[in-house]
């Protein structure tokens, strides 16, 4: 059995990502209400991304979709639209390259 960082294939194991990254977010903006924000485009999930050191909203985010249907509408429905006072910028995430651990 290889193990997982070896196998050349390992990374084709997993599926697309349906993720927008929206920037331009107020501080108050937490998950549930990203999510919400969302709610007519049907996301499957919503993050808001934090400090570390201090706990805070970073200003930006990530939502996820189950198809790529989804995505595109959330990304021309969104992107521009005001949230919170502030005009926030959707754009499709670049996926995340798989980490290791050793």
């Amino acid at each position: 059995m290889a193990a997982p960082w070896w196998d050349s294939t390992w990374a084709d194991r997993s599926g697309p990502e349906y993720r927008c990254y929206v920037s331009n977010l107020p501080y108050s903006t937490d998950d549930a209400s990203l999510k919400n924000a969302f709610s007519s485009y049907g996301p499957m999930s919503a993050q808001v991304v934090e400090d570390r050191e201090t706990g805070r909203p970073r200003g930006f985010g990530f939502v996820q979709f189950e198809d790529k249907q989804s995505m595109d509408k959330a990304i021309q429905g969104m992107d521009g639209q005001e949230l919170g006072g502030r005009n926030i910028t959707v754009s499709q995430a670049q996926q995340r390259p798989r980490r290791w651990r050793a």
